[in-house]
């Protein structure tokens, strides 16, 4: 323990381990600047364990006002290298160097960003001069590493278009005219004919097409790639469309078949379970060109799957594929098919500017007109008697219900609701022969699975209990509740496809979160956002904010959000201005050649030579 006293008082400073050395290190009645946590304790001021420089040793250092923090681990604190001991590093770098950081941004992006030197902003990010100037300093290095970012996928968007040369879709014939006229069941929305004209444009530049589609559940994305598929047709091009599950698959298959039939197209179905008998019917027709349109699973990849001229493959939830599974449909020709990427998971714009961002985005944004919304309502378990009244009086009506559990098994761990105890539950409350129930889940043998799906449609059940299989692929217009058990064990994002599994027809569809009382913080903001807004992009918006970037798009995406000080969530704004001025760099009329840019481009050939210079920006 040492007193140190200066004009204001004194203090007590307080060490528990190491009193030996720092007996013999101190020095008494001489000047200190100390640093640390002030604690007060029974009218006294006490500072345990404070980091100490001499007064003679701290005015050679640099004059600052706000002290940096800087991050450390338990080897190296226990080794005496605090943070004072980083700082003072650090300075002497900053001593050594002069203070020189190589500009990386161009005086043209720096004059209209508004954005300080590299210079000023190292200095400041480290030992700021002022609030002000650290914000200049976090905002200039912000933008900096988002920018590079940016560049790097604009760069790669237009190397592709001119490197991966593409067939020329450049006729509108009999096809396409003659179903859009005398068989489009239905009226085109605004956005579903602007996602059309600018995947027309694509398909007439001669370069290879990569398109995003993204749309909310029921927005009509479907409709969208059938008359793509029919722009391919009337160039004497075929289709195929891949689907991550069979059901998914089906479901492609029933609705293009049953829109194609009137036109005399020939579309078939290939998944694994598929007989040998089809699957020849299929090669044979597929190899000589009788074959339109093929639609199916991952079964599409194998070699064995030979087209005579493919010249469109569109991917339904393209995140579910893997990449070499995804280049297998690029070989099947000697120029790689145009690529639609459709997803009915709306993407934060944010993410989808720096995860997608190499690839052309397409988004429908409304819905067909007189769907009606869904009603969401969040009930306790408590109201579960008023919930089973309510799907009762709803079956009276005709309707169906789906009762979805996140577990098949009871678990130790989770006390969830699991779908063995809900289905017996249900099964009481809803006896034959009033009510009869199917039951489907991930274990089940996939015959079991489509036969349980098909009574459903049917109609031959009218309730259908299961886990989240049937997230995506089951279309029943006549269902028009969801509920969702232990709706809390859910991710936004999952609750919302889920909840698009109804309101798919002409009557008013509901959808119920059941919930515990006990919820997280977390939970309590999911029920809030799915009851308040049917918008999936909101949804997803929050959805980010509640998981970070890297939870949202899992370890595949690490290396592109793995950010060093901007924040896609925070700093969207940050963002948007550097996707705009990569654009201006990239498309400026003297390209690589602009003097303008002389600098940015010089930095981004260091990137692209060493991609450990990325610890350098910021």
């Amino acid at each position: 323990m040492a007193q140190f006293v200066d004009e204001t008082g004194q203090m007590e400073l307080v060490w528990f381990r190491g009193a030996k050395w720092i007996q013999e290190a101190i020095k008494l009645n001489v000047p200190y600047v100390i640093f640390g946590k002030v604690n007060f304790f029974n009218g006294n001021f006490t500072m345990p364990h404070p980091e100490m420089d001499l007064l003679s040793e701290y005015k050679k250092g640099f004059k600052i006002t706000m002290q940096p923090v800087y991050r450390s681990t338990e080897l190296l604190s226990n080794k005496g290298v605090g943070n004072r001991v980083v700082q003072k590093m650090q300075q002497q770098l900053f001593t050594e160097s002069k203070g020189k950081f190589g500009e990386t941004l161009s005086e043209k992006i720096l004059l209209e960003q508004g954005l300080i030197s590299k210079n000023e902003a190292m200095f400041n990010i480290h030992f700021p001069q002022s609030q002000e100037l650290l914000t200049k300093a976090k905002q200039r290095l912000k933008f900096e590493e988002l920018f590079f970012i940016q560049l790097q996928l604009v760069v790669k968007n237009l190397t592709n278009k001119a490197k991966n040369k593409g067939f020329v879709f450049d006729q509108i014939g009999q096809y396409f005219n003659g179903f859009y006229k005398n068989h489009l069941p239905f009226e085109l929305t605004r956005a579903q004919k602007k996602v059309l004209k600018e995947i027309r444009k694509d398909l007439n530049t001669g370069a290879q097409m990569n398109r995003l589609l993204q749309g909310d559940v029921g927005s009509g994305k479907t409709i969208v790639a059938v008359l793509t598929m029919l722009i391919a047709l009337d160039n004497d091009y075929q289709s195929a469309l891949i689907a991550p599950t069979e059901i998914l698959a089906n479901q492609h298959f029933t609705a293009v078949e049953e829109l194609l039939s009137p036109v005399g197209i020939s579309v078939k179905l290939l998944t694994g379970s598929s007989t040998k008998a089809q699957r020849r019917v299929i090669h044979e027709e597929l190899e000589n060109g009788d074959l339109h349109i093929l639609i199916g699973t991952h079964a599409l990849f194998e070699d064995k799957v030979k087209f005579k001229n493919l010249g469109l493959a569109i991917i339904d939830e393209q995140h579910r594929f893997g990449v070499a599974q995804r280049a297998k449909m690029w070989m099947k020709n000697n120029l790689p098919p145009h690529i639609l990427v459709m997803t009915a998971t709306p993407i934060p714009r944010t993410l989808a500017m720096s995860v997608y961002g190499d690839l052309d985005i397409s988004v429908i944004d409304e819905l067909p007109p007189g769907r009606k919304m869904i009603k969401t309502i969040h009930r306790y378990d408590s109201n579960r008697l008023a919930v089973f009244k309510f799907i009762k009086d709803e079956i009276l009506k005709g309707r169906q219900i789906y009762i979805v559990y996140p577990l098949i098994k009871e678990s130790e761990q989770l006390d969830y609701k699991d779908l063995m105890d809900g289905y017996e539950s249900v099964s009481r409350e809803f006896p034959l022969p009033s009510y009869r129930i199917s039951i489907v889940h991930g274990k089940m043998k996939s015959a079991d699975k489509d036969y349980e799906m098909q009574r459903f449609v049917k109609g031959e059940t009218q309730i259908m209990v299961a886990t989240t299989v049937i997230e995506v692929g089951v279309n029943v217009p006549n269902a028009s509740v969801m509920i969702i058990e232990s709706a809390e064990r859910f991710g936004l994002s999952q609750l919302h496809q889920l909840r698009g599994r109804v309101g798919r027809g002409a009557d008013q569809s509901y959808c119920i979160l059941m919930s515990s009382l006990k919820m997280t913080k977390e939970a309590k903001t999911r029920m809030q956002t799915m009851v308040e807004t049917n918008d999936g992009f909101k949804i997803a918006e929050v959805d980010l904010k509640l998981r970070g970037p890297g939870d949202l798009m899992g370890t595949q995406q690490s290396g592109v959000l793995n950010l060093k000080i901007a924040d896609i969530v925070h700093d969207s704004n940050v963002l948007y201005l550097a996707r705009k001025a990569a654009q201006q760099v990239v498309y400026s009329k003297e390209g690589h050649h602009d003097p303008a840019y002389k600098t940015v481009w010089m930095t981004f050939e260091k990137i692209m030579r060493n991609k450990s210079i990325w610890a350098n920006i910021s």
